[in-house]
């Protein structure tokens, strides 16, 4: 049957309304939808989030005013939503890893939306096994280096401890950190910024990216944001990246780095309140756009 004369509203697909949806073959970037919230503390409900900010993706704009472009013509087909609900903790990190990189194997640009921050090791495994050297930007209110939170490793409390096991950290935008992640500081192979100081530096986005080796992981989790810019999250805290330190941020380590693969997580929608939704939609829309948009500054 031949398709209908007229944009289709595809609510779960990222961009929404696409004249000519591309096929995962033929993308260059593939997003992945994993609603986990197994171990939420605080506020659950990110598992909400990705479907939350598929939906309010359609209402981006494609054109990107800043770069001057808009990077659909080189694929962005969003995959089905991953259901973890039956799966162990383990048997979600050992599913989210394989998936990772047979996605990773294809040559495909990963982007992929949480649920809790647990789902970052398990992509970062991956992508660490296929890029010898990697490291890893975390945008974070919470440095997430405890060894186990509520007897669980694979809280999302102990995210990036679990991440360092893979690759090491450059954090950004820290403040909220616990003595016992402070004393194993020393043995662990992270630099962190706090948001207390880093801005004492006028060039502190040229000494992250500084710090970062040349292939990278970035994972944001939306708390590192200002609350009152993005009040939609588990564990918010006071402080934390305006819209503009963050994209200035994430565009200047597309131009000095090579990104292999991305997560946003940690999105949990506040019924009636879009904005938060829109704002993460813009983000992963930003993340695509410096990726496929810029050309890359040596």
């Amino acid at each position: 049957m031949p398709s209908p004369g007229y944009d289709l509203l595809q609510p779960f697909q990222f961009g929404g309304v696409l004249p000519t949806p591309r096929s995962r073959k033929d993308s260059e970037a593939l997003i992945l939808p994993v609603p986990f919230d197994r171990t939420t503390s605080y506020v659950s409900g990110t598992r909400h989030g990705p479907r939350e900010l598929l939906v309010a993706s359609a209402q981006v704009e494609l054109w990107d005013e800043e770069l001057g472009v808009d990077v659909h013509a080189h694929g962005l087909h969003t995959l089905p939503e991953m259901d973890l609900t039956s799966a162990t903790i383990d048997q979600a990190i050992a599913t989210l890893r394989r998936t990772a990189g047979e996605i990773l194997d294809q040559n495909k640009f990963l982007v992929t939306l949480g649920g809790e921050h647990s789902i970052t090791s398990p992509l970062v495994a991956a992508a660490a096994e296929r890029h010898p050297g990697l490291g890893v930007l975390q945008i974070d209110a919470h440095a997430d280096l405890r060894d186990s939170y509520l007897a669980e490793r694979h809280s999302h409390a102990c995210a990036m401890r679990r991440t360092i096991e893979h690759a090491p950290l450059v954090q950004v935008g820290i403040r909220n950190i616990s003595e016992e992640e402070v004393q194993a500081l020393p043995g662990l192979k992270t630099t962190i910024f706090y948001d207390w100081n880093m801005r004492d530096d006028r060039d502190w986005v040229a000494r992250v990216v500084d710090a970062l080796p040349e292939r990278v992981y970035i994972t944001i989790d939306l708390d590192g944001l200002d609350p009152a810019t993005m009040p939609a999250v588990g564990t918010p805290e006071p402080g934390g990246l305006s819209w503009r330190e963050v994209t200035a941020l994430i565009r200047r380590t597309f131009e000095r780095k090579t990104v292999v693969a991305c997560d946003v997580v940690e999105l949990c929608p506040v019924p009636g309140l879009a904005a938060p939704n829109f704002i993460a939609a813009k983000l992963v829309y930003k993340l695509l756009t410096y990726r496929f948009g810029l050309k890359r500054r040596v």
